[in-house]
């Protein structure tokens, strides 16, 4: 069973300014270039303690940060309610709500926490060390689970940052999930990380995980689709097509100034995975795409549709891993909001 509860979140107080000013997206999806804007935008943005110079800085500017008071802790455990307004890359307006608790660690073969991506050490490795110095949970990880959607509270909230709003609550939600599985939508890396720190460190408060849970039926819930390109195909052949619509009829590669439809078994992202394509990146933006093969950046692009929810579930509650990058959930979620100190 899935253990959840309120925590007593560290946050951000009034006299720390403007929370638009102290906000950034994860720490995974920001550049060199925007790391120096954020770090740059203010001398407390969050990005200080998520992409550090060092671990020890950010230990210690968290200890700063609370001593200066710009950093406050909730005198009591709470919930939120967190409510996410977007524009999509295919520029629509949506909605997307969820519930802002923390989430007791289950190893995988327990079946409570699945996963559907395969990672990679690297990216865990300076996870592990942050999460080491800190011993704070600085950024949510982003799970799903198959309950009822959150309902959002008749009154202003409690935190606004941006298209971001946030509800504080009193309410106990644990029964509420206890017989749900939740799947990892975004945050594999940062999942394993804890799973590890808690395993050495052996503390009852490191067992516990800051997470957004939400619902599969939450109508502002998207995947888009994580289009690759690729240095070298290796001799892929397709059927030429003519340049498709919006919607695409599969796996389409695209080269040489034409377009390709492919065969193969499987979602899309495994259609492609089975090809082996070489140097292979990503980009969400199918233009994009095309326009780096027309720059002569890759010799191959492959577009990809959108992987469906139900599919992912499927195959996470099966035991399967997928490529890195089959699911884009779109908006990312904000960093900077709460933290979960591990005491």
């Amino acid at each position: 069973m899935a253990q959840v509860r309120g925590f007593r979140a560290l946050r951000y107080s009034a006299a720390a300014g403007s929370l638009v000013r102290l906000v950034a997206p994860p720490y995974d999806v920001i550049s060199p270039q925007e790391r120096e804007h954020y770090l740059a935008l203010d001398p407390h943005n969050v990005v200080h303690l998520t992409l550090p110079d060092s671990e020890e800085q950010a230990a210690r500017d968290l200890r700063e940060w609370q001593d200066e008071r710009v950093l406050e802790r909730e005198p009591e455990p709470g919930v939120w309610v967190l409510s996410q307004a977007y524009t999509g890359p295919d520029h629509v307006q949506r909605i997307r709500n969820g519930l802002v608790v923390t989430l007791r660690l289950e190893p995988y073969e327990n079946r409570v926490v699945l996963p559907h991506e395969r990672t990679h050490a690297g990216p865990k490795e300076g996870r592990l060390r942050l999460l080491r110095t800190t011993r704070t949970e600085l950024e949510p990880i982003f799970l799903l689970h198959d309950g009822d959607p959150v309902e959002i509270p008749k009154r202003e909230p409690d935190l606004v940052a941006g298209s971001d709003r946030l509800w504080r609550l009193a309410d106990d939600p644990g029964e509420r999930f206890a017989d749900a599985q939740l799947m990892i939508a975004d945050g594999h890396h940062r999942y394993e990380t804890a799973l590890a720190f808690h395993e050495e460190d052996g503390t009852n408060a490191s067992a516990w995980m800051m997470v957004v849970l939400v619902s599969t039926r939450e109508e502002g819930l998207t995947i888009f689709p994580t289009h690759r390109l690729a240095q070298s195909v290796d001799g892929v052949r397709g059927t030429p097509i003519d340049e498709p619509g919006e919607e695409l009829p599969g796996v389409v590669l695209y080269r040489g100034g034409g377009y390709e439809l492919l065969e193969g078994d499987g979602l899309d992202v495994e259609v492609v995975d089975a090809l082996a394509p070489q140097g292979v990146t990503y980009t969400p933006q199918r233009d994009e795409a095309v326009a780096a093969v027309d720059r002569g950046e890759a010799e191959a692009a492959f577009l990809l549709r959108p992987t469906r929810i139900d599919d992912v579930f499927t195959r996470a509650r099966e035991g399967q891993v997928m490529p890195q990058k089959t699911t884009y959930f779109y908006p990312k979620l904000t960093s900077g909001l709460l933290f979960q100190p591990l005491d």
